[in-house]
């Protein structure tokens, strides 16, 4: 999985009833692209990812 600032990742709710989170990529802390990433969520909440299987990442510049 590779990402930039800027893209934004999508983590599918893997439980029945616990709803998609959308989020913005502000910070790479992996090499070349790869996790963890720093994602500030549409909620407001800033947090380090380091995403499964269940996310899914867009690049809206490519």
């Amino acid at each position: 999985m590779e990402a930039t600032i800027g893209d934004k990742i999508c983590i599918h709710g893997n439980v029945v009833g616990h709803a998609d989170r959308y989020g913005e990529i502000v910070e790479v802390h992996g090499d070349k692209g790869e996790p963890p990433y720093l994602v500030r969520f549409d909620d407001g909440h800033t947090g380090l990812v380091f995403p499964g299987p269940d996310a899914v990442i867009e690049h809206p510049d490519r």
